[in-house]
């Protein structure tokens, strides 16, 4: 079973290990793919964000912020909050699924 955690300042979800039956049941097969290599980006949410990390590993900073990092790669279900900035330090390449939240 996955353990999933939370960061208070950045509210980035991270699940860790989801077992294949939740990967499934959310469908992520269908959802597009997008990949990135190493370096930084700065990265704005307008929609909340789920996605699924098959290979690659991110520490997100709050944007002016170095105090506090959330951490994520290969193999975690990540839910990222909708009007969140950041900067995602990418150390390793990223390759994800990812589906964004129709507006409400």
């Amino acid at each position: 079973m996955g353990t999933t955690s939370e960061s208070s300042q950045l509210n980035i979800i991270v699940e860790r290990n989801p077992s294949e039956a939740r990967l499934s049941e959310i469908g992520i097969k269908s959802w597009p793919k997008w990949g990135c290599p190493p370096g930084k980006i700065t990265l704005k949410y307008d929609a909340t964000e789920t996605c699924y990390f098959v290979r690659g590993k991110v520490k997100a900073y709050p944007k002016g912020s170095n105090t506090e990092v959330v951490e994520f790669g290969a193999g975690d279900l990540v839910t990222i909050p909708k009007g969140l900035s950041c900067i995602w330090d990418v150390s390793v390449a990223v390759d994800k699924y990812y589906k964004f939240e129709p507006p409400s």
